[in-house]
């Protein structure tokens, strides 16, 4: 891209168990190609030239970091995780305070298991929202039918796909903003389940930008089968 892309710091929340994978370990921690889920995942900003430094919320007794590569990497700091994303999140942000990031600065927030972020969307993404006011995130628009239902899993209704779009990540938005919303919506307790939710709750409206659907994020096991046999040519 010929836009100059803004500097942005990066926020791992990598403290989940990911218990609908039935193994030995966290899903971040399985391997993939040698190396595992959550190498891939920072590597797509490690490579990026615009990252100010990046911070990993990790579980406080997490045994498997330490072994990684990656962990002795002088732009990578490490944070308490919190039992919810959000905690994870916000505690890595007070960790960029610290470390002297303004509140203007872009952060942008991306999932430990979505290891098949494109360079590409990246660019994408930062160049789109370089300029935005409110900031926004990934995302890929319904293909399928979908059906609402019932509590005993009866069709209700059709419902337009038009106006649907799976929410995927990176997440971008200010660091004070994002900080702001965070903070208020868990002291409301109000059910956020991303950085968006936040940003919606807290009267925001943030823009959508249209990446890759291969941008997926492993939660079962056939997730990481999917991605072995893409990846069987390039590994």
């Amino acid at each position: 891209m010929s836009k100059r892309l803004p500097a942005f710091w990066a926020v791992i929340p990598a403290a989940g168990v990911g218990a609908r994978m039935a193994a030995d370990r966290p899903k971040q921690y399985l391997q993939l190609g040698g190396r595992t889920i959550l190498e891939h995942s920072l590597g797509c900003f490690l490579d990026h030239p615009s990252l100010k430094g990046l911070v990993v919320s990790l579980a406080v007794d997490d045994p498997y970091w330490p072994s990684l590569a990656c962990a002795a990497d002088p732009r990578i700091q490490r944070a308490d995780g919190g039992s919810e994303r959000s905690g994870s999140v916000l505690n890595a942000l007070l960790h960029l305070n610290a470390l002297g990031a303004s509140d203007d600065d872009w952060v942008l927030v991306h999932d430990a298991a979505r290891p098949n972020l494109s360079r590409e969307d990246l660019d994408k993404l930062l160049a789109e929202l370089a300029d935005d006011p409110v900031g926004g995130l990934l995302a890929v628009p319904a293909r399928d039918t979908l059906k609402r239902v019932d509590k005993h899993g009866r069709v209700i209704e059709t419902v337009d796909r038009s106006l649907i779009w799976q929410a995927y990540t990176p997440q971008m938005f200010r660091l004070g903003a994002l900080h702001r919303a965070l903070a208020d919506s868990l002291v409301a307790d109000a059910v956020v389940t991303d950085e968006a939710s936040a940003m919606e709750w807290s009267g925001q409206s943030p823009r959508l930008i249209e990446g890759r659907s291969d941008n997926i994020k492993v939660t079962r096991p056939e997730d990481l089968e999917w991605l072995r046999l893409r990846w069987a040519n390039r590994l």
